[in-house]
C-alpha cells in the first residue's frame, strides 16, 4: 500500500504544479487546501526539498515551490524519496537489490519471478508518469 506520507507529498506536488506561477506558497496553505496535517506536511515537503524537487524561501512571502517544470518530475523519483524502493521485495529491486535469506535459487524462484514482474509493470507506469499528467 502507497503510505500516508506519499500519498500527501503527490497531493502537495500536485497542488504546486497546478499553480499559474511559480511564486512560493506556504505549508499552511498547501495543507489547508489538501487537507494535510502541518506537521507532518512540512517534514515531506523537506525531504522534497533536500532532494531538489522543491525549492524554498524564508521570510515574508516565502514558502515552498517547484524547482523542476511539472513535465520533469517523474512519478518514479517521487516514490523512491518519499516511499523507497518500488519493487516489493529487496531481492527483485534494481536500486536496493538484496538477497532473500531463505531463497536458494533467484532464477527458480517463483516469487521472485511474480514480484520482478510486479516491479517491471509498475516501474513502467510510475517512469512514465509526470507531475504535468497528473493535474488537470
Amino acid at each position: 500500500m502507497l503510505s500516508r506520507k506519499t500519498k500527501y507529498g503527490i497531493k502537495a506536488l500536485t497542488y504546486l504544479a497546478r499553480l499559474d506561477n511559480n511564486d512560493p506558497v506556504s505549508i499552511s496553505t498547501i495543507a489547508d487546501a489538501e487537507h494535510i496535517p502541518h506537521k507532518f506536511l512540512e517534514a515531506i515537503l523537506l525531504e522534497l526539498r533536500k532532494n531538489s524537487i522543491l525549492g524554498s524561501r524564508k521570510g515574508k512571502g516565502g514558502g515552498y515551490y517547484l524547482m523542476q517544470s511539472p513535465a520533469t518530475v517523474r512519478m518514479s523519483a517521487v516514490h523512491r524519496i518519499l516511499e523507497g524502493p518500488i519493487a516489493m521485495l529487496p531481492c527483485v529491486s534494481l536500486n536496493f537489490y538484496e538477497k532473500c535469506d531463505d531463497c536458494i535459487d533467484e532464477e527458480t524462484c517463483a516469487v521472485n519471478r511474480l514480484m520482478t514482474q510486479v516491479r517491471d509493470n509498475t516501474l513502467e507506469i510510475l517512469e512514465n508518469q509526470t507531475l504535468k499528467d497528473l493535474i488537470k
